[in-house]
């Protein structure tokens, strides 16, 4: 099992914001829980929210790595953002997937080429909105609490599965300008997976009056 105590102050700052956000507690609570060991803290996620500690754990600590590396670390950073807008000027696609923080790469590279155009862009499971550990060190920076669609974007559905850990806040409509958001539950073992997301009629309903061939969309992911 990893280590909880061995990941750097970054991570476990991360970690701190994700755990909260999962449990939204009262401010009491809240409160004694921000001088807890990062142990007990995500004791109480898995107590609340009824998953094995070392499936908590496991994902904690994937997650902070991930996050740190993309966030904090400008050469991954650009890198990432790269990738996926060469990969989107060169398919041209009508869609664009997005799962977990491959969400914030394809967001912020959206927004740093204005040019690429995308008739749906699809979130799937995305922590863009997680208070503290991403939406606040986003590019561009939200604006009174509030995050931009990138200029070619010309539809953005949110996807979240109602038991994804990740996908925090689910709505992410109360953070950005979202035009069409639903949840649902995916089941407890694959929630968060792509291939879950993938199989939900709620992602054919979304892209397929989007794609010229509905059972052969044109995506990236």
């Amino acid at each position: 099992m990893p280590d909880v105590h061995a990941i750097d102050e970054r991570e476990q700052s991360f970690v701190m914001a994700w755990a909260l956000a999962l449990g939204s507690p009262p401010l009491q609570e809240r409160q004694g829980l921000m001088t807890a060991p990062l142990r007990q803290i995500l004791s109480w996620v898995s107590l609340r929210r009824n998953i094995p500690i070392g499936t908590v754990i496991r994902l904690a600590v994937q997650m902070a790595g991930e996050v740190r590396r993309y966030l904090h670390v400008p050469q991954v950073r650009a890198a990432a953002q790269f990738t996926v807008a060469e990969s989107i000027r060169q398919v041209r696609p009508h869609v664009v997937l997005a799962h977990s923080l491959g969400s914030v790469v394809a967001y912020e590279a959206l927004h740093a080429h204005p040019e690429l155009t995308v008739d749906c862009f699809v979130t799937l499971g995305s922590p863009l909105g997680l208070p503290g550990g991403i939406f606040d060190h986003l590019v561009p920076a939200p604006i009174a609490d509030r995050g931009a669609r990138p200029a070619g974007v010309r539809y953005w559905v949110n996807l979240a599965d109602t038991g994804d850990l990740v996908a925090i806040p689910r709505r992410l409509g109360d953070r950005f300008p979202v035009d069409q958001h639903a949840d649902t539950p995916m089941g407890r073992i694959d929630f968060h997976t792509f291939g879950a997301y993938l199989s939900s009629p709620l992602t054919a309903a979304a892209i397929t009056p989007f794609v010229r061939n509905p059972t052969i969309p044109d995506q990236i992911s």
